[in-house]
């Protein structure tokens, strides 16, 4: 009989208020005899479970469960009325065999575990014809849960070796602790010890380590035949996997509670000790422990000294450090390749890399080999520098030595190469791991990601990520971090919004950075009311806003010109307890100056320097500036002298300011000293500095000196920008020299830079001068001011029509400058500004017709031009296009779009095209301020903003509860 009945047990997870108790079940190997389980009386709230699974189960001779909320015990499951006896009668009858029973193809994860209890308490388990087809789904949780089913001893440890070799699977501290539960009960003290060493071992986390600490600590305290003390060994290993992750209290606690077990601790304790507390860079209380050594008639060895220099290089005290170095020959322990790459780390730590190369070349001294860490180590340094020529040397260096570079070497160098905007290069670096099969890791991917972020190429951004993910790495909060930065960049906020979306769908927690970006993005966009929201869900979430948080505010409302508002804002930052840093100061003080109001801004200048917050660059640059156009220039070069006396460097814009105010007043040889000074000086004039030279020049119609200046800058390598391409070609324009205009436009095109809107702009309107010049003959007199006056650049898309941009493009078909992309965009954009559609569509489709393939700033300019037309109809069909071609309509027209459309009374196709929109992936909440709280409700649409958000509560679109409860007021306010 006491081979027939298995005792009832409890399958249970983490922390779980309920779990299944099972009944008897047959199995092939002699027990302990029955008196030996207890049964416990039924838990309150139990009740029994007669599912026709269950019931199938148990006629099967498997189990049957009952599912208990309340259950903490094992409990005997009898209904009221039957005997034990009956039950045991019940298992006497045959039953088919377990091994024939057919198993799902596809198993339901969560029944893996009886799945495999049913497998392995059969003989030759390791045989069965479904054990294959279910252990590529067996993850170390299953294991966990399945040795809680209280297998026996021997097959337990049996199955935990045997699954332990198959290809990727690794066991966890879970699973070994719920072993260790099995051979504790039946006393199998030689494997639990070998058990328990390896669950220390198997510690990936703090975490874990945690948990392995408590359940050791338990097995170690608790009395009679559950005691399990701890060895040296197993004290040494914990003590170890506790200073991997620097958990120094801990350890200090262990070794506590070490001594009171009497066990004396070997010289392998006392560094393990001495080593925790060095990584933490607290020396003294590392020598301590060193001292202890001493007492306990011990040497300390290489691993002491190795561990005291890691504790002087983390304290920044590096010439200590170098000093228990030359003091290690003296002891008697030999400096191995940790010693020299410790106090390598330390010298290039403390930018002492000269330094550190002298000893890297040192160590053939000791018969040391570099390591790919002391490799890694030297290569990171360099490529902080900037050195990269001598950071690539060593790496082909580690290669031809045989020393193969690991994962962080690569990361290293790709996180430098982007650094540099070297994007090709770390490119090909990464494919050169895959290649060589390393695995990337997520700070790998992430580098190159910033990378292509910093830069605006979101959409090679977004490719790494799809990289990263088909390689089985999740990207991180810090993935999410850097694309929302990149897409604020590249100027699309809705991608951006999506993103934060994205974080919180992930359960990633959105930092004070996130926010921060995002509000900064809303503002430059001119979007304050969203940014005001995302403050109030900052706020929400427990962020505390800070100075970087309000100084987008005070600078969008300071370029809009509401000084006072920013002025109260700035004023409200004491109550918040935020101190204003330089960037406050600055954008409120270049508000006071945008406005004229001087006196105002050299107050606040004062008052700056009187609350201990110093000026930059840029503060004074600012103040210049105001002067300048004030033409107080002798003002401004004492200003100059004063920033110099504060041991504030002059920047580039400084001196170029000052040199356009002295050109703009036709001081050019004032404006040549002060050049030259700037030269004198060490600054290296860019392509802004040119370009004051050249519009003064152009403005004047001397466009000899101008093509002089193009040509200095050609010599010193200074690429023109746009603005400096596009002032000259006006410079030609207004002379009625309209062929050199184009002329100028072709260089740009050569030297692959984009033209401006305004390139256009000035463009168009010379050869609108011209046309109309050729149509009046009594023109021909005019001079140079009555011409630039004909047409003025603001009126060039009020009155372009297409034969115009037709004849435009011929031009530059004749000049050799094909129109593009960018051609069209500018074109339509500009006409889209002033709702000349007919004209726009016509482009559009002229471009379509060339092979040109519209962008989707091209598509929005439309959508908006057609929303704020009223063409509702047109805009719902450009809505459809877009998404079929991947594009995103912006949040701004749909918001046009759906008041529009229940204007009309077209409720249905207002809700169809909302209900579509929820399928793009924009964020939630920004969906809900712009189209409903923004748009309907503002425009008293209550009924059609409370169906609007029926909709999105149907798709599962949840808000965040502050964006909710604005929506309840709104509705409320009907």
């Amino acid at each position: 009989m006491d081979q027939i009945l298995q005792p009832n047990f409890i399958l249970f997870g983490p922390r779980s208020q309920s779990c299944y108790c099972y009944a008897a079940l047959p199995l092939p190997l002699p027990l302990p005899p029955l008196s030996r389980y207890r049964p416990l009386p039924k838990a309150p709230g139990c009740i029994e479970n007669h599912s026709p699974h269950n019931r199938s189960l148990f006629m099967n001779g498997f189990l049957t469960a009952a599912r208990c909320s309340k259950m903490r015990y094992p409990t005997a499951i009898i209904t009221p009325g039957e005997s034990l006896h009956f039950h045991l009668l019940f298992f006497l009858k045959p039953f088919s065999s377990i091994a024939s029973l057919p198993l799902e193809q596809n198993p339901d994860p969560s029944d893996l575990p009886s799945q495999l209890f049913s497998i392995l308490s059969r003989p030759n388990w390791q045989k069965h014809p479904s054990l294959n087809k279910l252990i590529s789904s067996v993850s170390p949780s299953h294991v966990s849960s399945l040795f809680s089913l209280d297998l026996d001893p021997h097959t337990a440890l049996g199955f935990f070796y045997w699954i332990s070799l198959k290809p990727g699977f690794n066991h966890n501290v879970y699973s070994h602790s719920s072993l260790l539960n099995i051979l504790m009960r039946y006393g199998f003290l030689g494997p639990a010890e070998k058990i328990r060493i390896s669950m220390i071992k198997s510690c990936e986390s703090a975490d874990d380590t945690r948990f392995a600490l408590d359940v050791v600590r338990r097995m170690n305290r608790e009395g009679g035949e559950f005691r399990f003390k701890l060895t040296l060994k197993s004290y040494n290993m914990l003590l170890m996997s506790l200073s991997k992750f620097i958990m120094v209290e801990e350890m200090k606690c262990v070794y506590l509670e070490m001594l009171q077990d009497l066990v004396s601790p070997n010289i392998y304790t006392l560094n393990t000790m001495v080593n925790g507390y060095c990584k933490l860079g607290n020396v003294v209380e590392a020598e301590l422990y060193m001292s202890k050594i001493f007492q306990a008639g011990l040497s300390p060895d290489s691993f002491t000294y190795t561990s005291l220099i890691l504790g002087h290089c983390r304290n920044k005290d590096v010439d200590s450090a170098h000093r228990v170095f030359k003091l290690m020959p003296q002891k008697g322990c030999r400096r191995n390749e940790v010693t020299y790459t410790n106090l390598i780390h330390g010298l290039c730590e403390a930018t002492r890399v000269d330094e550190a190369l002298k000893l890297f070349s040192q160590m053939g001294e000791d018969s040391c080999r570099p390591t790919v860490r002391t490799y890694t180590v030297i290569i990171c340094a360099l490529c902080r520098l900037a050195r990269k020529v001598e950071a690539l040397k060593f790496f082909e260096e580690m290669t031809e030595k045989g020393c193969e570079p690991n994962v962080h070497t690569y990361t290293t160098l790709i996180d430098g190469m982007c650094k540099e905007s070297n994007l090709d290069e770390a490119r090909q670096m990464l494919n050169g791991m895959l290649e060589k099969r390393l695995v990337p890791s997520v700070v790998t991917y992430n580098a190159l990601i910033d990378g292509y972020c910093k830069e605006g190429m979101t959409e090679a951004a977004l490719e790494i990520v799809g990289l990263m993910k088909s390689n089985k790495c999740s990207p991180n909060a810090r993935t999410y971090n850097e694309l929302i930065c990149g897409f604020l960049k590249a100027k699309n906020m809705h991608k951006a919004m999506a993103l934060l979306q994205t974080m919180l769908e992930l359960k990633f927690s959105p930092t004070l950075i996130t926010y921060n970006s995002l509000i900064r993005g809303q503002c430059r966009a001119g979007d304050l009311d969203t940014a005001y929201r995302l403050l109030d869900l900052m706020n929400e979430n427990g962020l505390v806003p800070d100075e970087w948080t309000y100084s987008g505010f005070i600078d969008t409302l300071c370029k809009r010109g509401s000084v006072e508002e920013a002025r109260a804002l700035f004023d409200s930052l004491k109550e918040k307890n935020i101190k204003p840093n330089e960037v406050i100061y600055t954008a409120l003080i270049d508000g006071y100056c945008k406005v004229g109001r001087i006196a105002d801004a050299q107050s606040l200048f004062d008052r700056m320097l009187s609350e201990d917050c110093f000026p930059n660059s840029i503060t004074y640059t600012v103040l210049i500036d105001a002067l300048c156009k004030e033409k107080k220039a002798q003002e401004a070069l004492l200003l100059v002298d004063e920033m110099v006396k504060m041991d504030v460097k002059p920047i580039i814009e400084t001196y170029t300011i000052l040199i356009h105010a002295m050109l703009k007043e036709g001081d050019s040889d004032h404006a040549d000293r002060v050049f030259n000074h700037m030269v004198s000086s060490g600054y290296q004039p860019d392509a802004f500095t040119y370009t004051a030279f050249i519009h003064a020049y152009c403005s004047h119609g001397r466009l000899k000196e101008a093509e002089e200046v193009m040509c200095k800058m050609n010599e010193e390598g200074i690429l023109p920008d746009a603005l400096t391409y596009t002032l000259l070609l006006d410079g030609y324009g207004r002379l009625g020299l309209t062929q050199s205009a184009l002329d100028v436009l072709k260089r740009m095109f050569d030297a692959g830079c984009e033209p401006l809107h305004y390139t256009y702009s000035y463009l168009i309107k010379h050869l609108s001068n011209d046309r109309w010049i050729k149509e009046n003959t009594n023109a021909v007199a005019l001079d140079l001011i009555s011409r630039t006056a004909l047409i003025d650049t603001s009126d060039v898309w009020k009155l372009l029509e297409f034969e115009n941009a037709v004849e435009l493009f011929e031009k530059m078909i004749e000049r050799g400058c094909v129109p593009n992309v960018n051609t069209y965009g500018k074109l339509i954009i500009g006409l889209c500004k002033v709702r000349r559609l007919e004209v726009a569509e016509r482009l559009f489709n002229h471009m379509q017709e060339r092979g040109l393939s519209p962008t989707e700033d091209i598509y929005n300019s439309l959508l908006n031009c057609c929303c704020v037309l009223g063409m509702y109809a047109e805009a719902v069909r450009l809505v459809d296009t877009m998404v079929e071609l991947g594009h995103l309509p912006h949040l701004d027209s749909y918001k046009l779009l759906l008041s529009g459309l229940y204007d009309e009374g077209n409720k249905d196709k207002a809700e169809m095209v909302f209900s579509n929109l929820l399928h793009f992936g924009y964020n939630h909440d920004e969906v809900a301020w712009k189209l409903l709280i923004d748009g309907l409700l503002k425009r008293g649409l209550v009924d059609g903003c409370s169906e609007l958000f029926e909709i999105m509560e149907k798709k599962g679109c949840r808000v965040h509860p502050r964006t909710y409860s604005m929506l309840i007021e709104g509705l409320d306010g009907k």
